[in-house]
């Protein structure tokens, strides 16, 4: 199974699998988001003289970068059939333990790996429960994600926790060739989670288990250890992107905040990674988060109402798990 295996009409009215409709349709459900993408974004340059502008490009691909960063890692928990809904809680706990640590020892590499290595262990936990204990994904790190979001207050004494050296905003909101460092750092991660995933074994394996976790064992699949290091994956991207935010705000709050995980599955499910498991692929991801990203800067551009606003990306949201209902049903 390939990331981005298309579904194919067979014995349907009109031709064979291989006729030219059939082609078409292939392509189209294979790259539908690019296209989709592209053209909202020729829509908004020609309607908006202030969408085209160096400025808002760049704000545009910095505002998503840490949406990208735990998305590209989203994306390989959906393709082994689960979820992780706990990532909002690691990204604030990320946020909150490095700029208390960066306060105390005013080292930008040790609180960042402090981050990254917190949203390891507490992905280590959730993989552990999910492959170990056989608790569905879903219920597993929803219940996980209100001990970590407890965890948060009581580090940060429910205060909120101010950077005071401005320099740690370089980490993040510094620019190299144009783009802010987060947005590279996201670039990097996105890379690194496509080649995980398109060319090495574990993304050979976690398609098989997302397929058919029982036919992947039956294969030689360890499917704990690989469920296992998804969600430590998962963790260590949500991680990342909460010390980057500390380096972007320079501060940190404790809350029990979901919108992180919902903006992440948003781009993750709109790009096209089927939430039944066994395909997806991280560049759909990337997509689908500039997607809802050109979607809400062209709302705001036009000054739609932001209860339209959400009338709308909801109904994105039912079309493309509807689409994705449509074409496994032609499988």
């Amino acid at each position: 199974m390939t990331a981005d295996a298309a579904p194919v009409s067979v014995g349907t009215e009109g031709g064979s699998p291989d006729s030219g409709s059939s082609v078409w349709m292939r392509r189209f459900t294979e790259y539908g988001i690019i296209w989709i993408t592209l053209g909202l974004f020729v829509f908004l340059s020609i309607s908006s003289r202030s969408f085209l502008t160096g400025a808002n490009l760049r704000n545009i691909v910095d505002q998503q970068s840490l949406i990208v960063i735990g998305g590209a890692a989203m994306t390989l928990t959906l393709i082994s059939g689960n979820f992780d809904i706990s990532i909002s809680s690691i990204y604030i706990n990320a946020t909150i333990l490095t700029a208390l640590l960066y306060n105390a020892t005013e080292s930008a590499f040790v609180s960042i790996l402090a981050g990254v290595a917190l949203g390891a262990v507490f992905g280590f936990v959730n993989g552990w429960i999910v492959a170990k204990l056989g608790i569905n994904s879903f219920i597993a790190t929803l219940a996980t994600s209100f001990v970590f979001f407890g965890i948060a207050f009581l580090v940060s004494d429910r205060s909120i926790i101010r950077v005071t050296d401005r320099d740690f905003s370089q980490i993040a909101r510094g620019r190299d060739f144009i783009l802010t460092n987060a947005s590279w750092i996201a670039v990097a991660v996105v890379l690194i989670f496509w080649f995980v995933l398109e060319r090495t074994t574990f993304g050979r394996h976690l398609f098989a288990v997302g397929g058919n976790a029982e036919a992947a064992t039956l294969a030689g699949v360890r499917v704990p250890r690989t469920l296992i290091a998804t969600f430590v994956l998962t963790g260590v991207a949500a991680g990342l992107a909460g010390a980057l935010l500390a380096s972007k705000t320079l501060s940190a709050q404790p809350s029990d905040d979901f919108s992180y995980v919902f903006a992440v599955l948003t781009a993750v499910i709109i790009g096209g990674t089927s939430i039944a498991g066994g395909e997806g692929a991280v560049w759909r991801t990337v997509a689908g988060a500039f997607f809802i990203a050109l979607l809400t800067n062209g709302f705001n551009i036009h000054q739609i109402d932001p209860i339209i606003q959400r009338l709308v990306q909801g109904a994105v949201i039912l079309l493309a798990v509807a689409a994705d209902n449509w074409t496994r049903s032609r499988q």
